[in-house]
């Protein structure tokens, strides 16, 4: 059978698209194993339609010893076998993109497995062998080695050199994990290692995949000096971040996916302070979109969330390509979760267990998000789970916590599995149909039993649950023709007030402030993320509202504040 072939009728669906976040291990799990699988994701494709989505992206399904949730992958062309097999996952892609759903998978070039064969073949070469040249071994320091070549920082905390022990039984070289020791790095400087994940793309564009993307983004490339990391790097100074040299890597990975029909994207996941450098990957002829993380790390006040959508949206207007928005995602505090601290600004430092929180709080500035994010324009991604409601999961039994980060800063940081608890579907205790009705399996990681109130059986049919908000925004944004891509235009409003105009009939008010605001003058209310006080807009809450025109004469336009 032929593979599907993506729509070619509309080349821009990425620059509007909702995509939804799947962490297949803890979706729905279809064998009853206690592992979110493929054939879960199958039986559930009619929800992630009925929700409103445009693609979905599933995290890594590669073979894998999982000792990093999967993003240590072992082989590319091959799907672990506790989600599948290949043939499950073209039948997936078929089964998702007859119901107008196209598939994102994620690839993961900075590092590989230590299971991969490349690097078992590295190990056994021995040093200066042509098969170390594609990882970074190098010898240590000190008189006998003994010192890490360098002094770089892990992204999981802990050292980023492991020293191996040679065939002779030596102490030998050292390798180079920017994250675990599991997940060696490669060398992108090595013509094997390009011309294989070329080649991996091809597999799954072959495959009808959609787009790709991309793990660390920002990180492939080092300087072969392997210098120390300087006090305060400039702009390409970093040794292991945001080189130059990674610009003509994706610019060859663009043109893989344009020898394809219809528009195979390239998403970036980057984590770069600085939002020009950041829109350089954004060139017509480089990455098609990248992660905002910049919104996402902004706290609940409305001048930082106004700052930052003006900045990303000044970042991304030379290079004509869209914004995307982001609440959360696989690593970080659930919005519910984090919306009910004293600190509502996300960063992986603050997470920590224990932290106070004030759930029903959260859960209305969680709404109120929503419903802004959705308004904005660009591409919009949605974490499954967060269309539930669900917060994070602070509680897990320490014998159950499988996130390398927790362990490598020595219990400290709680991990980011409080975020990747299996979905609840239905019932009113564990699994809450998570696995097969007749399965004896635990899940793979447990469910709090309140999780019965946020089941997708309890919310589906309740007008004020966090699943029915989330499908009538995602209804409406289709529906609207001022929103998705396109401009936005701020309205005058009142201090603590985001107000802003989207096409000619349509306007969206979120009050961050502690006092409920008046409506601007309007002909009906399309959606409100919390009911109306006496007509007032109530704290910590967004509303859509449809005008009889755009109030001109409250409007203030991006070019008009640059004359001021």
């Amino acid at each position: 059978m032929a593979p599907p072939t993506p729509p070619a009728d509309d080349p821009a669906w990425w620059r509007s698209a909702v995509i939804y976040e799947v962490y297949l291990r803890s979706f729905a799990d279809g064998n009853g194993d206690g592992v979110g699988d493929l054939a879960g994701l199958r039986q559930h494709l009619g929800y992630l339609h009925d929700l409103g989505v445009d693609a979905i992206w599933i995290t890594p399904w590669y073979a894998s010893p999982l000792a990093d949730g999967g993003y240590d992958v072992a082989d590319y062309r091959t799907i672990h076998p506790a989600f599948g097999d290949l043939a499950e996952a073209e039948a997936l892609i078929r089964e998702a993109l007859a119901l107008g759903i196209r598939t994102i998978i994620d690839v993961v070039p900075n590092h590989v497995s230590d299971r991969h064969p490349w690097f078992r073949e590295a190990l056994a070469a021995g040093p200066g062998s042509p098969e170390r040249e594609r990882f970074w071994f190098r010898p240590g320091r000190g008189e006998r080695g003994e010192q890490r070549p360098t002094d770089w920082v892990s992204n999981f905390s802990g050292d980023t050199w492991t020293r191996v022990t040679e065939a002779d039984g030596r102490p030998g070289e050292w390798y180079l994990h920017l994250f675990s020791p599991e997940q060696p790095d490669l060398n992108w400087n090595h013509p094997d290692v390009r011309r294989e994940h070329e080649d991996i793309l091809r597999f799954w564009f072959d495959r009808g995949v959609a787009g790709v993307r991309i793990d660390s983004a920002a990180l492939l490339v080092k300087d072969p000096a392997l210098p120390e990391v300087p006090e305060a790097p400039g702009p390409g100074e970093h040794p292991n971040q945001d080189r130059d040299e990674l610009h003509a890597i994706y610019r060859s990975w663009r043109q893989v996916a344009e020898e394809y029909p219809g528009t195979r994207v390239l998403v970036g996941e980057l984590w770069l302070p600085d939002i020009d450098r950041f829109a350089r990957y954004l060139r017509p002829d480089e990455l098609h979109t990248a992660f905002n993380f910049d919104f996402l790390a902004r706290p609940w006040e409305a001048g930082e969330l106004r700052a930052s959508i003006e900045q990303t949206l000044a970042a991304h207007a030379p290079v004509a390509a869209p914004s995307t928005w982001v609440l959360s995602n696989h690593d970080v505090t659930r919005p519910v979760t984090r919306y009910g601290r004293a600190d509502t600004a996300f960063a992986f430092a603050t997470k920590r267990r224990g932290t106070p929180t004030d759930l029903p709080l959260g859960r209305r500035r969680a709404r109120a998000a929503a419903l802004l994010t959705a308004a904005l324009p660009g591409s919009l991604y949605v974490y499954q789970g967060d269309e539930l409601g669900l917060p994070e999961v602070e509680e897990l039994p320490a014998d159950r916590i499988e996130d390398p980060m927790h362990f490598r800063s020595g219990g400290v940081d709680p991990g980011r599995d409080g975020c990747r608890v299996p979905l609840p579907w239905r019932g009113t205790e564990p699994p809450f149909g998570f696995s097969p009705e007749l399965s004896r399996a635990e899940p793979w990681l447990p469910q709090p039993p309140e999780w019965a109130a946020l089941t997708v059986e309890a919310q589906q049919s309740d007008p004020a649950s966090m699943l029915w908000l989330y499908r009538q925004a995602l209804r409406l944004r289709r529906a609207e023709p001022g929103l998705g891509d396109g401009p936005l235009e701020w309205l005058e409003a009142p201090e603590g007030v985001l107000a802003f105009a989207r096409g000619d009939r349509f306007v969206s008010v979120t009050n961050l402030s502690d006092r409920a605001v008046p409506l601007p003058e309007h002909t009906a209310v399309l959606l409100s993320s919390s009911p109306l006080d006496a007509g007032l807009l109530p704290p910590d809450s967004t509303v859509w509202l449809r005008t009889a025109q755009r109030p001109a004469e409250h409007l203030t336009s991006n070019a008009q504040r640059k004359e001021h």
